[in-house]
Order: structure tokens, then C-alpha cells, then sequence
């Protein structure tokens, strides 16, 4: 069963969402049929990268606070990611946009290492102060998941999977998702938000129980012997 999860990189409700689904997938028994998809969403696609520029005066510009506001919300924010085990260096974090982080993501799917490249991301961001819009970041954060860094660096050069971006935030539009994180379970319910891992436990097997009616589990065949076919033959 494929769950999808619309994020962003910037969203520090993303990180600890995806923390907390985890917990609850590892509780989940049929976890080994759950199928995770990352679904690019950009909060603000107009946003310039400016390493030079705080985070906290960022969104005293975009949210109309006052810094030390800003600072407050961030230190709150730190607080909760650090209950599931994240460490937030808001302080270090680069204001940058995220497309070419998303198409970044969109390439390591194709090899398999979507969710990998999630988690690069959002470590660089959040707990390494890393420029998450600079190619050479990108390239080096791909190595480490295992891309190649020539087939890397041709996608960042170019315009490769910026569509895929585009087509997975108009899709956002269309199931419903006005903000990330946002879990989408077997097309049919949706979970917003970073949920208690309790939420997503019960969302996980209240939808896979349906799930399971339509795709029945092949049997598994422990002995084969003589037998007769539709077709006549006998053997």
C-alpha cells in the first residue's frame, strides 16, 4: 500500500512529521507492505536564497514579527523536534529556496533513494546550517546516499525533473493539501501535520485493512507434486 507524503525542506514540521510516521511504521506488522513516496510542495516558491540573512529575520519579513518573536517560535519549534530525537540548529539555518532541492529528491527516487535523500536534506538544513539550494551541496549530500556524482551534477546543471516538481504541487492542490507535512494513505485518507504516532498508527491500519480486502496477500506455495491443468495435461 503506497502512503504519500507531501514536504517541504524548509518546514520544520515536516522533519519531526517524518520522525514521528516512522515511529509509527515501525510498530506497524505489515510494515514490509507499505510502499513511501516523497511528494515535492514548496511553501514559498518566490523565496530567494540568502545564506547572508538569518532565518529568524526572514520570517520577521515574510510573518510581519518582530525578530525576537520569530526567535521565540524557533526555540519552540527546536523544543518538539528535540522530543523525537532531532536536533535543531535554527541559529545556523540558510534561508534558500527549494526547487533544486526537490528536483534533487525527484532524481533519487528513480535510483530507489527517495527517502534517503528526504533525510539528507532535512539534517542538512535544520541541524547543519548547509545552503540546501547550492549545487555542490547537493552533489555532495547525493555521494553520500550512494547517486553518482557525474549523472548528479547533469541534472543540477539543467532542467531535469522540474516538471516532476511542478505536476506533485499541482497534485497537492488536488487532494487537498493547503499546507506540509501532509500523508496521503492508498489515495483515500489523508493525515495533516506532524500527528502523535499514535494518529498515524491507527490512520496506517484502519486504511490497509481496506487495503488488504482488494489485494489479497499471494500464498505462498510450500510443496509442489503431480497435478492435472485446465488444459488437459496431467504431470
Amino acid at each position: 500500500m503506497k502512503v504519500e507524503i507531501w514536504s517541504d525542506v524548509m518546514c520544520p514540521f515536516c522533519y519531526i512529521g517524518k520522525r514521528k510516521f516512522e515511529n509509527a511504521l515501525s510498530q506497524f506488522p505489515q510494515k514490509d507492505q507499505i510502499q513511501v513516496e516523497w511528494k515535492s510542495f514548496q511553501l514559498n516558491p518566490q523565496m530567494k536564497t540568502e545564506p547572508g540573512k538569518s532565518i529568524n529575520d526572514y520570517l520577521a519579513e515574510v510573518k510581519g514579527w518582530e525578530p525576537d518573536y520569530a526567535k521565540q517560535m524557533n526555540d519552540h519549534v527546536s523544543g518538539l523536534a528535540a522530543e523525537v530525537g532531532l536536533e535543531y540548529n535554527m541559529d545556523k539555518a540558510v534561508v534558500a529556496n527549494s526547487f533544486d532541492a526537490h528536483r534533487f529528491v525527484q532524481f533519487a527516487k528513480t535510483k530507489g533513494l527517495g527517502d534517503d535523500a528526504e533525510e539528507q536534506l532535512f539534517k542538512a538544513y535544520f541541524t547543519d546550517g548547509k545552503n540546501t539550494a547550492d549545487h555542490d551541496t547537493l552533489i555532495q549530500l547525493g555521494t553520500e546516499i550512494g547517486l553518482d556524482r557525474d549523472e548528479l551534477q547533469a541534472v543540477l546543471s539543467g532542467n531535469s525533473f522540474g516538471e516532476d516538481v511542478r505536476k506533485d504541487i499541482r497534485e497537492a492542490q488536488q487532494v487537498g493539501a493547503r499546507g506540509v507535512p501532509f500523508f496521503v494513505l492508498d489515495r483515500k485518507y489523508a493525515v495533516s501535520g506532524a500527528q502523535h504516532s499514535e494518529t498515524f498508527l491507527s490512520a496506517l491500519e484502519k486504511s490497509f485493512g481496506e487495503w488488504e480486502k482488494t489485494n489479497p496477500k499471494p500464498l505462498v506455495n510450500l510443496a509442489t507434486g503431480a497435478t492435472c491443468t485446465t488444459d488437459g495435461q496431467c504431470d
